[in-house]
């Protein structure tokens, strides 16, 4: 039996055992609890973090850019 294959087994028959057990009521409130402060903490998705993450890059090359042309014209000035 493949190695995922088995855990995902045991992970089912794990679960159909604690289904009738106040562990199983534990559980769903402890999910939904922690759901409940993931929301709160106003955390962003993976996505969103690398949509930022090229924004950044950008304006730093951008940055960059203004600040050697910056220096050229003053190297002309002066």
């Amino acid at each position: 039996m493949e190695k995922t294959a088995f855990l995902d087994d045991l992970q089912r028959q794990l679960a159909s055992l604690i289904e009738g057990t106040p562990a199983a009521d534990l559980r769903r409130n402890l999910k939904a609890l922690l759901a409940q402060q993931f929301a709160q903490l106003e955390l962003v998705t993976r996505e969103e973090f690398d949509a930022q993450v090229r924004v950044l890059a950008r304006s730093r090359e951008k940055l960059q850019d203004l600040e050697r042309r910056l220096a050229e014209l003053e190297s002309r000035r002066g």
